[in-house]
């Protein structure tokens, strides 16, 4: 059986594959490292006065891109 190199997959393609071998822990091990490793990005803080508009904005940019990725990956 040959080595798996999770380090040359994109993190796109380490979660497709971990979807597809649940049963590889390595591979989930690798993705958790892998998202562990970004920066948190802090929308607001809980004394924000516009605390709840952050937060829905950031939403809207969330479903916004990945209805982007969505568009450009069935042309």
């Amino acid at each position: 059986m040959s080595q798996i190199n999770y380090d040359a997959m994109s993190t796109t393609e380490l979660k497709q594959y971990f979807i597809k071998h649940r049963g590889d822990h390595a591979a989930f091990q690798a993705y958790l490292d892998r998202i562990n490793q970004r920066p948190l990005k802090i929308i607001a803080s809980l004394d924000d006065s516009d605390f709840d508009e952050k937060v829905q904005a950031a939403i809207r940019q969330k479903l916004e891109t990945a209805r982007n990725k969505n568009d450009k990956g069935s042309q």
